[in-house]
């Protein structure tokens, strides 16, 4: 699995917000489908050098997010890729909303921004 996984240590980001990311995008992507059991927690955190709590953390963020679901005794696995969809879909839009309001703040007007998505669109 690690493989699938990568890490850099001069990424900016934190350490399990890139597992957390990896594993977004190789759900979201399908290379990981609905009901694929991952690694477990040491098993990844061994295999990445990473220490156990990290990934523990990212698991339980994916998880806090519907990408995954933990049944207890039995590990990690993935959900339906529709539920993965949803969930990063109002993951971005609470980001969007988040950066519309810091734009405002800053002077620009939901014209100017209407403007701009608009312009987004003509372009093929």
């Amino acid at each position: 699995m690690s493989p699938l996984i990568h890490i850099n240590f001069r990424d900016a980001r934190p350490i399990y917000q890139q597992v957390k990311d990896g594993f977004c995008q190789l759900i979201l992507s399908g290379a990981l489908p609905p009901g694929y059991k991952l690694p477990s927690v040491r098993e990844l955190a061994t295999s990445l050098t990473i220490n156990p709590n990290t990934i523990q953390r990212a698991y339980r963020e994916l998880e806090q997010e519907d990408y995954i679901v933990s049944v207890p005794g039995k590990g990690s696995f993935v959900c339906d890729g529709k539920q993965a969809a949803q969930a990063r879909r109002r993951e971005l839009m609470e980001r969007f909303e988040k950066l519309v309001k810091e734009m405002e703040q800053l002077g620009i007007s939901r014209g100017q921004l209407i403007q701009k998505l608009r312009e987004g669109e003509e372009k093929p």
